[in-house]
């Protein structure tokens, strides 16, 4: 009898033993530590090397340390033992980074003066970019910005045989980068109002609030008019249009900045979305609660603005500082990074954002993406369902042959992804023909 020899390559144990990925952990350990021991202002007449020492130094440790699984072995998803980690399946890992990244927030939002030493490791970018010293937001903006770019590296190595996912964490990487972190300062350096344009309303609620228009419309030149010109047309036509098109994938998976951060530093978590009933339930009524409560201060801004304040007075104030605070700090923030690693990745996406809200409601009513299922290949494995990062039990749908048209779904294309029989697609197509 001849016996067929087969050999299954042991990359997760090469890989775990790579030199490459060693070295890579010890420079990230080396520049978090330097970045500790420079937070008590120790290095505060040595910025640059300070500067480079943390942010060059842990960028390219992660980026080492990511660069040997993009040789693990065929191509495919490898989502092995990520219910047995601590780190990925609300371990006491896990809890440890949650407890991290919300106190992080915390300080960041309301208690900057404590980050006032780390803040100057930005000092050489934001003097290139805007010709001033950097703030807490810049700090921010830089971390975000380069946490995106280094897990962005790790999801198209991840990923790297499925085009589709290739793409969308390149377009992602492209409107960080460029949208939400180049452009604005620069137009800051050339004294221009800094200015987001891949962000709309109700995301980005100044885009429609009299105060703010108001404000553009006072710097001369034809950019700021652009600037509300860009802002109100977006908003209340482009955004339309494109969801009709595209469903919210087009925003929420390749564009929009929360979602970017969530696709990538946010991806080891996704298994952590809850998929029960009761889940789908409060997400429905929060997100829409949050809706109204934008589109009901946007409102009284306008009337208090017409009447010159002589009407509602200090009310509509109120409501616009009362949103900033629970919602658009709080919430999106605090909440919606800080609870990755228990609640998974869409948090802020799935329970809280506005934009994500109306861009729900066109693609349930008004638009040309589903996702078609074949259920005569469904075998029920429930991979789909338990990669659905927004908490839809996909599965489900396969099983009954059912389209999938649901309103929270960002259309990341995961699940069609790790389906190993092809039974998910991912399409656009008349909408008197989709199944709900």
């Amino acid at each position: 009898m001849n016996l067929i020899q087969i050999e299954i390559p042991q990359t997760s144990h090469s890989i775990n033993d790579s030199p490459i990925k060693k070295v890579g952990l010890a420079l990230f350990s080396i520049g978090l530590l330097i970045l500790l021991i420079g937070s008590f202002g120790l290095f505060e007449s040595h910025l640059m090397f300070y500067s480079i020492a943390t942010l060059s130094v842990t960028t390219l440790g992660g980026i080492l340390f990511i660069i040997p699984s993009s040789k693990d072995g065929f191509p495919g998803i490898k989502n092995n033992g990520v219910f047995f980690r601590s780190a990925s399946n609300r371990g006491a890992i896990a809890w440890v980074t949650g407890v991290f990244l919300t106190g992080f927030y915390i300080i960041l939002y309301w208690f900057p003066e404590y980050l006032v030493h780390i803040i100057k490791i930005t000092n050489p970018i934001s003097f290139t970019l805007t010709g001033k010293a950097a703030n807490h937001w810049f700090l921010y903006g830089t971390i975000y910005t380069l946490s995106i770019l280094v897990m962005g590296l790790k999801m198209i190595f991840k990923y790297r045989h499925s085009r589709y996912q290739i793409i969308r964490t390149l377009s992602v990487i492209f409107f960080q980068f460029v949208f939400a972190y180049l452009l604005p300062h620069i137009l800051e350096a050339f004294n221009q109002p800094e200015y987001y344009f891949s962000y709309f309303w109700p995301l980005k609620t100044g885009v429609l609030f009299p105060n703010d228009i108001h404000w553009l419309l006072s710097h001369e030149g034809v950019l700021p008019q652009f600037m509300v010109f860009w802002g109100v047309i977006m908003s209340l036509i482009g955004v339309p249009i494109l969801t009709y098109f595209f469903g919210k994938r087009w925003y929420c998976s390749f564009v929009c900045g929360c979602g970017g951060l969530a696709e990538t530093v946010g991806d080891p978590y996704r298994q952590n979305s809850d998929k029960s009933l009761k889940a789908w339930k409060i997400e429905r009524w929060m997100i829409h609660c949050v809706l109204l409560f934008i589109t009901v201060t946007t409102g009284l801004l306008w009337v208090n603005s017409y009447y010159h304040g002589e009407l509602l007075g200090s009310l509509s104030q109120g409501f616009s500082r009362t949103y900033g605070f629970l919602i658009g700090a709080a919430f999106s923030g605090v909440v919606g990074v800080g609870f990755y690693p228990i609640m998974g990745s869409r948090v802020w996406c799935r329970f809280g954002c506005p934009q994500a809200a109306i861009l729900g409601i066109f693609q349930k009513y008004f638009s040309r993406f589903r996702i078609t299922t074949n259920g005569s290949q469904c075998i029920s494995c429930g991979n789909c369902s338990t990669y659905c990062e927004m908490g839809i039990d996909v599965r489900s749908y396969a099983q009954r042959g059912e389209n999938i048209v649901r309103a929270s779904c960002v259309g990341c294309g995961i699940c069609s992804a790790v389906c190993p029989r092809g039974v998910l697609n991912l399409e656009n197509g008349p909408v008197k023909n989709r199944v709900n």
